[in-house]
């Protein structure tokens, strides 16, 4: 039952079938079965299909207030009884880039010396770059970034996929079916992040990959926060990693305004030295997958 509600939730969390099973690396036809098994045996439908997404229901709000509720429980018993034993280092130092050492990192960290206090940590962030070079260095000891595979010293594992989408102010009226085309996007007004950055770095390759030659970009600044806060106020836009606004989704500040046929995607690997071996490593990167998205 565990496993199905945490299916539940990753699949409330993004409304898709296939981004659910990416990031829990389970087969699409397997998130499916069990959709469907809770469907079946809380004999209710907790999901409206549509052609190109799926929304909830009523009914499947409500059983997602419920559903955080037991995960919340379940992870309480788990520290309770199942990690009680387990010792970690009394400083573990490590990279992060930008996006997730701001939205993601931090509340894992917290949930973390709630349970081994003992443990102490200086976290880096910055870009992917940089982080690499950290590690290889010896400076740090591993790190989460978008992952550069051209160096045989560095070795990468998928953590997580982000993806960058449209958002603007949710009071924002003008795309009232909640999408646009590339002509469109072309001539909305964009707040963009500066130049060097990671996000600005993916969304140059999308626009090249896509033949747009620029956007009409209005204002540029320089931090993922910067941006939110100027869309609070305005009508304007912004491409934001779905981990940044999560919390604005939520508490009705922001929405996300598709792309049609089009989406900006990346991922996310956690990185080490190429033969660098650590008990501990291993058990935090564990510790990291389980209570990422809790």
């Amino acid at each position: 039952m565990k496993t199905k509600l945490h299916i539940f939730k990753t699949v409330a969390k993004h409304l898709s079938f296939t981004k659910a099973a990416e990031q829990l690396y389970i087969s699409q036809p397997a998130i499916s079965k069990a959709i469907k098994n809770l469907e079946q045996e809380y004999k209710t439908t907790f999901f409206v299909r549509k052609r190109n997404s799926i929304e909830l229901t009523i009914e499947g709000k409500s059983f997602l207030i419920y559903v955080n509720k037991i995960l919340a429980i379940y992870s309480k018993m788990d520290e309770q009884f199942l990690h009680k034993n387990e010792t970690f280092p009394e400083f573990i130092n490590f990279g992060v880039s930008t996006t997730l050492s701001n939205y993601v990192i931090p509340k894992v960290i917290a949930k973390f010396r709630m349970q081994f206090p003992q443990t102490k940590f200086e976290i880096v962030s910055d870009n992917s770059e940089n982080i690499e070079n950290l590690i290889l260095n010896e400076e740090i000891d591993f790190g989460i970034t978008e992952g550069n595979f051209s160096n045989p010293k560095m070795h990468f594992k998928k953590f997580i996929k982000d993806e960058i989408v449209l958002v603007t102010n949710v009071n924002n009226s003008s795309f009232k079916k909640g999408s646009i085309d590339i002509k469109e996007l072309q001539k909305i007004p964009i707040i963009e992040r500066e130049k060097g950055s990671g996000t600005r770095e993916i969304i140059d390759r999308f626009l090249v990959k896509n033949n747009i030659s620029k956007l009409n970009c209005v204002v540029t600044l320089n931090s993922t926060e910067a941006i939110k806060n100027y869309l609070y106020n305005s009508n304007d836009y912004a491409l934001l990693s779905i981990n940044a606004i999560n919390d604005d989704l939520i508490n009705n500040n922001l929405k996300i305004i598709d792309i049609k046929g089009l989406s900006i995607e990346r991922w996310f690997y956690f990185v080490k030295r190429t033969g660098y071996l650590s008990s501990s490593l291993e058990k935090f990167e564990k510790f990291i997958r389980l209570n990422h998205n809790f």
